[in-house]
């Protein structure tokens, strides 16, 4: 018998390798307006972008402003005058065609429906989540697939917890646990919503002393006795 009912599953960086399929758009957009900038961009684009994603967390820029800031960001700090707004578009339309997942996803993610219902639940943004979704080898293996953007509220806001409950039937919360890679939206979001969480360390970045997740696992697959029977993961 399952320890869970219900798993709930961040995308980006949990099942899917955004920082492949971001590397590859970032580097197909310049092709695109004929750009070919320092060897050094990448690491400029991660910092300024997960800063921006950071600040949309904490409520303080909306989705919409920063599909652009962060490129308005970027080239301000490599030197471009390109428009960010354009380049924006073009970037998310190849980061769309992006389906790479991460080692082991789609096994972990078949074999936890043959137990269990499954949601999706992703702040990335709508134009690049549905499209890829569609296009992945995870197609159709959710109840439901919930995207901040649609819905006007994202992780780790409690709120956006309460959709997934609805769509879920409202079931037990001790029945329900979150799964991400992300501390501060995926982890707080489930411990700060009263359910359990597994943090999706892959990169073994340090914990966080504040919040703790129930579960800890570097490779997907530790996920199935977690939720299939075995909880010899439990670090709570």
């Amino acid at each position: 018998m399952a320890n869970y009912e219900w798993v709930v599953l961040d995308a980006d960086g949990t099942l899917f390798d955004y920082d492949r399929a971001e590397t590859e758009a970032l580097s197909a957009a310049f092709a695109s307006f004929d750009v070919c900038p320092d060897a050094s961009a990448l690491a400029v684009y991660r910092e300024v972008n997960d800063r921006i994603w950071k600040a949309f967390e904490r409520g303080e820029i909306t989705q919409e402003r920063l599909r652009t800031q962060r490129f308005a960001d970027l080239f301000a700090a490599i030197g471009l005058t390109l428009d960010p707004d354009r380049f924006s578009q073009t970037y998310l339309t190849h980061l769309a065609r992006g389906t790479y997942l991460i080692n082991d996803a789609e096994h972990v993610v078949r074999s936890l429906r043959s137990e269990v219902r499954l949601v999706l639940l992703t702040n990335g943004l709508a134009d690049v989540q549905r499209p890829r979704l569609a296009r992945s080898a995870l197609r159709g293996l959710f109840d439901a697939v919930v995207i901040s953007e649609e819905v006007g509220v994202a992780k780790p806001d409690g709120r956006v917890f309460d959709i997934c409950f609805r769509h879920m039937g409202r079931p037990a919360k001790s029945s329900v646990l979150m799964v991400g890679d992300s501390l501060s939206s995926d982890i707080r979001g489930g411990i700060d919503y009263g359910i359990d969480t597994c943090w999706v360390n892959l990169d073994t970045h340090p914990p966080d002393p504040v919040r703790q997740p129930r579960f800890v696992i570097r490779q997907l697959t530790e996920l199935l006795p977690i939720v299939l029977g075995d909880t010899s993961s439990d670090v709570g």
